[in-house]
């Protein structure tokens, strides 16, 4: 996939008339050039292509990306400015393309001073390559439906741990040894699982808080295979769910499904979002819904396209992403249904099937 992914850089250059792009974020360093640890950088010009980094990386750079030439910025350079610097006038770049919205402004600084009297310059290139993100292939699929699977898997052995009694913290970190027993890669994952009146926190971080009887238990939590994650979140009851509890989860669950029937290729983010509320329109719940309902997810958890009000992007078939609202109301708690889904020409495949039944345990 790595060469087509140049491809397709060199013709933005092309077209652009662009003579190199230095490439700072990690995960797309990875989505080119297949590389998987840290400290890494790429300056990639229309013929040539050059993988940057420092000594304790360049073993592996050099057998994962054997199309490279390794330059190892500590040892000859001092800096990865000064690096980038040097390659655009070895290479003889005039207009190169840089990452702007993850580029500091240290390094930045640096660059143009090492290319000062050079007449060179550095030009924003933001969002090419996550464009290119959007549309996975065969292989990127497998990968995620992969990731999916053990997040289903490790699902449905947590269940056997929830009671009163065990910590948000106890069923987190069990949570996570399932998906690395199940296969998962094991990189660090920030899994959300929280639960009673804590589930109306959109983000909230597992504490040392006691599951009760009568708790929601909220969980959104992933993991990652060949670096491809997985997105889901359940919300099950210990014990016997009340009426309310019942009415809030059947209304997430019927916001699910009208938007996961809306998608299509063709479909447009915003109009998903309008799916998505509609079952709760003339309801007392319509301001505890939160309007990020959906997101991308790939190499990175968080990616294009977005599902909201005002997003205009139209979403292509073979597109990854997240079919996520819910409801929060403070001081009472949450409910939040989200699966991972594959977008094709008519519909999408639920990458994360697990049942969305109301389960109380």
């Amino acid at each position: 996939m790595s060469k087509i992914v140049l491809e397709r850089i060199r013709e933005y250059l092309e077209v652009q008339k662009l003579d190199a792009f230095f490439c700072t974020k990690l995960v797309n360093v990875r989505y080119i050039s297949g590389y998987t640890s840290d400290d890494a950088f790429l300056f990639i010009t229309r013929d040539k292509q050059f993988f940057i980094t420092d000594p304790r990386y360049t073993e592996l750079a050099g057998a994962q990306c054997p199309d490279y030439t390794l330059v190892e910025w500590r040892k000859q350079y001092g800096t990865v400015a000064a690096a980038c610097a040097s390659l655009a006038k070895e290479t003889g770049a005039k207009k190169i393309g840089f990452e702007s919205l993850d580029m500091n402004v240290n390094m930045f600084r640096g660059i143009e001073d090492g290319l000062t009297g050079t007449n060179a310059e550095l030009a924003p290139m933001d969002g090419v390559i996550e464009d290119l993100r959007m549309h996975k292939t065969p292989q990127e699929i497998e990968y995620a439906r992969a990731a999916c699977e053990i997040t289903v898997r490790a699902y449905d052995r947590i269940q056997k741990d929830i009671r009163p009694g065990i910590t948000e913290k106890e069923l987190a970190a069990n949570l996570s040894r399932y998906m690395v027993l199940e296969g998962a890669d094991t990189m660090p994952y920030g899994n959300i699982l929280i639960s009673g009146a804590r589930t109306s926190l959109l983000h909230g971080i597992p504490s040392s808080k006691s599951v009760e009887y009568g708790d929601f238990v909220l969980m959104d939590y992933g993991c990652q295979f060949h670096g491809y994650m997985s997105d889901m979140t359940r919300t099950l009851v210990v014990g016997k769910a009340t009426p309310k509890q019942r009415e809030v989860y059947r209304l997430v669950k019927q916001m699910s499904a009208d938007t996961e029937a809306y998608l299509r290729d063709g479909a447009i983010s915003d109009e998903a979002y309008r799916e998505s509320v509609k079952a709760i329109e003339n309801t007392e719940y319509l301001p505890y819904h939160y309007t990020g309902i959906g997101h991308g997810v790939g190499l990175f958890v968080h990616e294009e396209p977005f599902l909201g009000p005002g997003r205009t992007r139209t979403i292509e078939k073979n597109t990854i992403l997240t079919v996520e609202p819910g409801l929060y109301i403070p001081g009472w708690g949450g409910v939040r249904i989200e699966d991972t889904v594959l977008v094709l020409k008519e519909g999408v495949e639920n990458l994360t099937p697990a049942t969305k039944e109301l389960i109380e345990l």
